[in-house]
């Protein structure tokens, strides 16, 4: 059986698998990015998609959908004005206007508990429509 990690605060749980999937992406570079959705009969918080290493940070805002909530984590890689080679992990907490009410307070008092879970995230975006979380503030957050 899969073990999962209990979020105390709402009694949420993050599967092994969103640990195991995100520790992939963050050492072993096989995922450019992954969402995670709530299964609100489970109380569990599951991998919803995972990106390849080929795909790009458009492929991740097209997977998010229009009216649900989600989480993701993005591989960023850049090169810094001294020309290093760098990788940030980026969390974003997705949380779209045609949402329901019920969705976005069980997403905002999950997130801390599943971030805690993954360790190893430089920054944090919240964005309730796609321009909040557009590729130039990616760009603009990791310099």
């Amino acid at each position: 059986m899969a073990m999962a990690f209990k979020m105390a605060t709402t009694g949420m749980w993050v599967t092994d698998e969103c640990k195991n999937s995100f520790m992939e992406m963050k050492w072993k570079k096989v995922h450019r990015y992954i969402v995670f959705k709530i299964d609100e009969k489970s109380r569990l918080v599951t991998v919803d998609k995972v990106g390849g290493p080929g795909e790009s940070y458009g492929d991740l805002a097209a997977s998010l959908p229009d009216d649900d909530c989600r989480y993701a984590v993005f591989d960023f890689d850049f090169v810094t004005v001294d020309n290093c080679r760098k990788s940030k992990i980026f969390f974003i907490a997705w949380s779209p206007t045609a949402s329901r009410i019920r969705a976005k307070m069980l997403y905002a008092t999950s997130k801390d508990g599943l971030r805690r879970a993954l360790d190893g995230i430089s920054y944090e975006v919240q964005a309730t429509d796609p321009t909040e979380m557009g590729f130039d503030v990616i760009q603009d957050r990791a310099k």
